[in-house]
């Protein structure tokens, strides 16, 4: 198989729904920088998860670059999908977040997006392998978290009558309001733990939530996993507290537990189910703590990606 620098080849799948309808004119710029250069450009938009199998795999057996132009969620759905076939993935970030993007340094501007498409260097990064929620197995490359965030992202969604940056704030401070703390079980590398806790995130990236350095140690090439817990608290700390979440500055606070490992399991219950998600996407209800849990583990250098 040739190798992206040799091939020169983007096969672009495209979320038109990303960043409010963001990201069919995001391929434009990009798709001219390439096809100038003299590469070869494939766009398909709005693929649906049968498709993008089939799409991922024609791609990578052709030498294709795979291109997610979209938001972290449309990152995630790619990700493992490219690494299980063992090709490469380039991002043309377009969605309300691109927290994936930001940890992976890559630009904001079309025509440094297109170089580094045409220039950038392969490397190989980890994913979070994640059984329990829902019926299958899957990849995510940033993040899985249950609790008020998990909420917070349900509220993005429904957000769009805001301005994009408002959008994640104004969630955020939603979810705090009308939150109630969670008992979880937390196992991490065998060893258990137990909390009353607002939130609980096994991060694979530092970022979320549009920006958010949640785990701020957190790193893509250490085989290990951050886990972020925040311990219950009032409302009123809570908020009082989200500007922290920005620079790092809340794993100091003493609510705040961050743990490190290759392998967790996770479990919780609250007066209702908790709700889980993976980079800005719904991943249903945790576990109770009655139930077998949700397994999370880092798969080392499994995603080639062009940074």
């Amino acid at each position: 198989m040739s190798t992206p620098e040799d091939s020169r080849a983007f096969a672009f799948l495209v979320n038109p729904s990303s960043g409010g309808g963001a990201a069919p004119e995001a391929v434009v710029p990009v798709a001219r920088v390439l096809r100038e250069a003299g590469a070869s450009v494939d766009v398909t938009y709005s693929p649906g998860p049968h498709a993008m199998v089939e799409l991922v795999g024609a791609a990578v057996d052709r030498g294709d670059v795979v291109v997610s132009v979209g938001g972290d969620g449309m990152v995630s759905s790619l990700a493992g999908l490219v690494a299980e076939r063992g090709g490469t993935l380039g991002l043309v970030p377009a969605g309300r977040g691109n927290d994936f993007a930001r940890m992976l340094g890559l630009p904001a501007d079309p025509e440094g997006q297109a170089r580094t498409l045409l220039e950038g260097a392969v490397r190989r990064i980890d994913l979070l392998a994640v059984t329990g929620l829902g019926s299958t197995r899957r990849m995510v490359a940033g993040s899985v978290y249950a609790g008020v965030d998990a909420r917070a992202a349900e509220i993005v969604d429904r957000a769009t009558w805001l301005p994009r940056k408002l959008q994640y704030p104004y969630a955020a401070l939603r979810s705090l309001a009308t939150y109630r703390p969670g008992r979880y079980v937390v196992s991490v590398d065998g060893v258990e733990h137990e909390y009353a806790a607002a939130t609980v995130v096994v991060a694979n990236s530092a970022y979320y939530g549009s920006g958010m350095k949640i785990a701020p140690e957190a790193s893509l090439e250490d085989g290990r996993l951050d886990i972020v817990v925040i311990e219950a608290a009032s409302r009123i700390a809570l908020m009082r507290s989200l500007p922290k979440v920005y620079d790092g500055g809340h794993v100091a606070l003493d609510e705040v537990t961050v743990l490190s490992g290759a392998r967790v399991e996770l479990r919780g219950s609250a007066r209702g189910p908790i709700p889980a998600g993976g980079d800005g996407e719904p991943l249903g209800p945790l576990p109770a703590l009655d139930a077998a849990p949700a397994v999370l583990e880092v798969a080392p250098g499994a995603l080639r990606v062009l940074v």
